[in-house]
């Protein structure tokens, strides 16, 4: 090793040349206040699909964005080639405050949640009255997801050609939810437009597992086809009609609907049970007097006092205990 003596000259220092690596970083970064405002319609692989004005453009996440996804229903901030020519590529350098985040978990012992969509307000469960038979427990999870992120639950029933609505129906009666029934013989036409009222001046993430017809009917909303896939009509199970999510325009710029892959279970790890009162306003100040971390399914939850002098309906206790007992069964039970 070359050691130096008090006072080293300018011979006993080697200065190696300024390369691209020894500039200083700075951490000002632009404000693209000249960057075009835009909706994430899908994301494959890195690859983001943007609608700017009525262009859809091709764009990948810009590195200063660190860790920061952008999902399906984000607006986005994007710069760069904005023509939406093939082979073009623009570059998402913001992504907006999110007014509503749906999450999930591949199962409720995963820590790890995984945002389904963004900015909806609407979250259609479809499920069928058969072939599939009905899943209650999914059901609840996703009303439960719906409730966490303040989404309003729109309860989707398909196939009643093959079976009543109304036992499913009478399940969830003491919730209010709203709903709508559709036949796969009127799913074209006025199966179709009750559903569209329904969706009218929204935006409406569809959930439900393979096979109930959910893509189906997305298909029959928007009029732009896509791939549907067989499913066995034993076991439900197929393949995935939809394998990333994708969002659509509603005829007449009547709306939004958001078309999620296909699911066989909902996880409910991320979710704090304390959260899913809040979708309760009739029971959700008989809590005041519950005992601190109360689960309000125990001997001291004032819950029940709540109930018993008149204040809520006890359906309504019954459905808010079912929904919260979602995270300890498994959705087959």
């Amino acid at each position: 090793m070359r050691r130096y003596g008090k006072n080293p000259d300018e011979d006993d220092v080697r200065i190696r040349p300024n390369r691209k690596g020894n500039r200083p970083r700075t951490t000002i970064r632009p404000k693209h206040e000249d960057a075009a405002e835009g909706m994430v319609l899908t994301v494959d692989r890195g690859r983001l699909t943007v609608l700017v004005d009525d262009r859809e453009i091709t764009a990948m996440k810009a590195r200063e964005l660190g860790r920061k996804s952008a999902v399906v229903g984000d607006q986005v901030a994007v710069v760069g080639d904005l023509s939406g020519a093939k082979d073009t590529l623009a570059r998402i350098v913001r992504v907006e405050e999110r007014s509503s985040v749906l999450r999930r978990t591949a199962d409720d012992t995963d820590p790890f949640e995984r945002v389904v969509v963004a900015n909806a307000d609407q979250l259609a469960i479809v499920t069928a009255l058969a072939d599939p038979e009905p899943r209650p427990r999914m059901i609840d999870r996703c009303l439960v997801a719906a409730y966490d992120a303040g989404l309003n639950p729109l309860l989707v029933l398909t196939k009643s050609d093959l079976a009543p609505a109304g036992p499913l129906l009478e399940t969830y009666g003491a919730l209010d939810l709203d709903y709508v029934v559709t036949n796969r013989d009127e799913l074209l036409t006025a199966g179709a437009d009750e559903v569209l009222r329904k969706l009218t001046g929204r935006v409406t993430a569809f959930v439900g597992h393979s096979g109930v017809g959910k893509t189906t009917l997305v298909n029959a909303l928007v009029e732009r086809q896509r791939t549907t896939g067989h499913v066995n009509a034993v076991t439900g199970r197929g393949r995935h009609t939809t394998t990333s999510a994708l969002a659509l325009p509603l005829p007449g710029d009547a709306g939004w609907v958001i078309d999620t892959p296909g699911v066989r279970s909902f996880g409910l790890a991320h979710i704090d049970p304390s959260r899913v009162i809040h979708a309760f306003p009739d029971l959700e100040p008989g809590t005041v007097d519950c005992p601190r971390a109360c689960s309000h399914d125990e001997p001291d939850c004032a819950l029940d006092e709540w109930v018993a002098t008149g204040h809520a309906e006890p359906a309504r206790l019954d459905s808010l205990r079912r929904l919260l007992s979602t995270r300890e069964r498994r959705e087959g039970d």
